[in-house]
């Protein structure tokens, strides 16, 4: 069975951080390439940042260059992929998503939404003003 189940939203104050976590198992996650998405009320999911499955490689949406990190640990059987949250700002409020891409297995780097098959249910980041 696949599963993709994110941890680590909460409530935090504007310039402050957060890590969340995404563990994926069920499949050959170790292979494939994976992202970080978002989606706040009355809005539509928002690609943020990819990485491809080696982890060597990274791509970010303008909005979180440089504020926001990519991360992956297939060292085990269960993948960890995570997101780094520095300098949170209050439009950073959002439900975060992970997702996994087949299509890139042992290569590319999406970003698009069309272009990952794999989601988790989703955590709640809240940052207060």
């Amino acid at each position: 069975q696949v599963q993709l189940v994110e941890s680590g939203g909460g409530l935090v104050q504007a310039g402050g951080s957060l890590r969340l976590s995404c563990a994926a198992s069920g499949r050959a996650f170790s292979t494939i390439a994976m992202g970080w998405f978002r989606q706040a009320p009355g809005k539509e999911r928002e690609f943020l940042a990819s990485i491809t499955w080696s982890g060597t490689n990274t791509y970010y949406a303008d909005s979180v260059k440089g504020r926001f990190t990519i991360s992956r640990d297939n060292a085990k059987n269960t993948v960890i992929l995570s997101l780094q949250m520095n300098s949170l700002k209050p439009e950073d409020t959002a439900v975060y998503y992970c997702a996994g891409s087949s299509s890139s297995r042992f290569g590319g780097l999406p970003r698009g939404e069309q272009d990952f098959d794999s989601w988790g249910q989703g955590t709640q980041v809240t940052v207060s003003s």
